[in-house]
């Protein structure tokens, strides 16, 4: 090889590496072994999914080719996620909560049967949360499902510091009062200041806390007792507070992000 056709060789520059979704990153890169054996994991991994994943919608073909990177990207997009792969490949390490397993029985002409009811709630802690309620005749697979219905489901949270008791800054509370009804149990969220946390009943404290936020006063009427629907009126609070439209300057004012709190 002579000297001008090296030089030209190195004077090449290097072709930059194609970007790829998170989630797709962590399914590509080689899995960590441990010194204790292979990690135990609850439930089908989703990384397994990714790699063997084959887009069938448009929005999926933009993620997997790499047009889409975020969740924010997707959503703003405007097109429907119906893929749970989707969801696994923008948002990884979204944690799954099981709130509620219920059985079902129902007598029939052949018989007696049982059905169970799955109320799953998932959310990465920063901003988005999703919930779910599904049905099926075992629970394994019944949980499962609750939980791909769940991730296809996931809203952006509107977090903010709207409480009067505290000092200028940002929060993970929420900016203003908002109500959400399921059936006839009604929740209303009020902010709160810095170090209150979550004042409100088991369930939606779970729902809020897969959201990301830390700190709210609540208070409730109706059949307050029924989990489902008052896991499901925590949410529909939530959606109606994302669904307020602010102005600049009140965003600004009370410290208002939607979704993950980018750096």
């Amino acid at each position: 090889m002579s000297e001008e056709a090296a030089s030209a060789e190195e004077a090449a520059p290097a072709e930059e590496p194609v970007q790829v979704a998170p989630g797709l990153a962590l399914a590509q890169s080689p899995p960590e072994q441990s010194e204790d054996g292979p990690r135990r994991r609850r439930g089908p991994d989703p990384l397994a999914a990714l790699r063997i994943w084959v887009p069938r919608t448009r929005l999926g073909r933009m993620v997997m080719s790499g047009d889409i990177l975020t969740y924010e990207q997707a959503l703003a997009s405007g097109l429907p996620i119906r893929e749970v792969e989707i969801v696994d490949a923008l948002l990884p390490g979204l944690e799954d909560d099981v709130l509620s397993v219920n059985m079902i029985q129902r007598m029939t002409d052949s018989g007696r049967r049982v059905r169970f009811n799955v109320l799953c709630a998932v959310g990465n802690g920063d901003g988005y949360v999703g919930l779910s309620i599904c049905k099926g005749k075992e629970v394994a697979s019944t949980i499962q499902k609750a939980i791909a219905q769940a991730k296809l489901n996931v809203i952006p949270v509107m977090r903010g510091n709207g409480s009067w008791e505290s000092s200028e800054g940002p929060g993970d509370s929420i900016p203003f009062k908002t109500t959400g009804r399921s059936g006839s149990t009604r929740v209303t969220l009020l902010p709160a200041p810095a170090g209150k946390g979550l004042v409100i009943g088991d369930y939606g404290r779970r729902v809020l806390a897969l959201a990301g936020v830390s700190d709210v006063w609540s208070r409730s009427s109706g059949q307050t007792r029924s989990t489902i629907n008052f896991a499901k009126a925590t949410f529909n609070a939530l959606i109606e507070l994302s669904r307020t439209k602010v102005s600049d300057d009140v965003r600004g004012r009370l410290q208002i992000t939607t979704g993950r709190k980018l750096a």
